[in-house]
């Protein structure tokens, strides 16, 4: 994957060390997106619930004034800036060829624990996730060792593959699929939303592979087959079945929130096949019913 010496964004926060944060109180999609991530930690998704509904985790963080950045970080930094600007890039150009302006989002890289604007507290444990309330997505950099080391997804494209998926819930936040599932929400059983919650996440790994379609054509970064292979093993590599086997020797498709290692993997291949985000309707997809 080239990316070095890329076009950087300008939309990346840097808060490191300046994180804090009284109680997680997310709501709404912001919760329900995190919730996904909490999963994909390999949290417990019923204690994860409880919290967000009770609003009442005392999670909390010192800012640390003294923190130090380490080259490693620095890159991954870099590296984070340069693709969120190609996914601006990507996107602005497929608005653009509809009549319209992509309205970008924003990256906050934090450590610990951060307050965001209209998703409550985010938490590093839950991993990155996108506020619709603010538009922004938040990373904390050291994920990308979870990537590495704990799900096993190698190489750089897996954190690009991250970045897009989020970029991913922008772009249903801007169109109102985010608004709609949560909407239906509370006329659901948690059971028959999981479902809803799935074609969300799917949608929005295929979002990400519409980019990776497009990032050669349209942005500075440069993408080989082998890197596309990479995207797929990332998305594998979270996916619930395999999530959930890794951490309790079982899974329980019901609580499935992303969907499998397999329909994760497809549908961002899917994306990258067609590079066209109408063939990306994972809400009328029957086998995901």
């Amino acid at each position: 994957m080239k990316w070095q010496g890329g076009r950087r964004s300008g939309n990346v926060q840097d808060r490191r060390g300046m994180s804090g944060g009284q109680k997680l109180t997310l709501g709404g999609i912001g919760g329900v997106i995190v919730i996904i991530v909490g999963l994909l930690m390999g949290g417990d998704p019923g204690e994860l619930l409880n919290q967000m509904q009770q609003g009442q985790t005392g999670a909390t963080t010192s800012p640390t004034a003294d923190y130090e950045s380490t080259p490693e970080e620095d890159k991954l930094l870099e590296f984070a800036d340069v693709v969120l600007a190609s996914t601006e890039d990507v996107w602005g150009s497929i608005f653009k060829s509809q009549g319209q302006q992509y309205p970008v989002t924003k990256l906050t890289v934090y450590t610990g624990t951060e307050e965001t604007g209209g998703c409550g507290t985010g938490h590093s444990s839950f991993g990155p996730f996108y506020c619709p309330g603010d538009q922004t997505i938040y990373l904390d950099l050291s994920f990308n060792k979870e990537l590495t080391q704990k799900y096993g997804a190698k190489g750089e494209f897996a954190l690009a593959y991250v970045i897009a998926h989020e970029v991913g819930h922008h772009i249903q936040n801007i169109v109102g699929v985010l608004e709609k599932t949560n909407a239906m929400r509370a006329k659901m059983s948690e059971i028959e939303y999981n479902k809803i919650s799935v074609m969300t996440e799917l949608q929005a790994d295929f979002y990400a592979g519409v980019w990776a379609h497009h990032v050669n054509k349209t942005s500075d970064i440069e993408l080989t087959y082998e890197d596309i292979m990479d995207g797929m093993r990332a998305a594998a590599a979270v996916g619930d079945d395999h999530l959930q086997e890794q951490a309790y020797g079982q899974s329980n498709p019901e609580t499935f929130s992303h969907g499998t290692s397999e329909q994760r993997a497809t549908w961002f291949k899917k994306g990258y096949e067609t590079g066209d985000i109408n063939s990306g309707n994972t809400f009328g997809d029957p086998n995901l019913q």
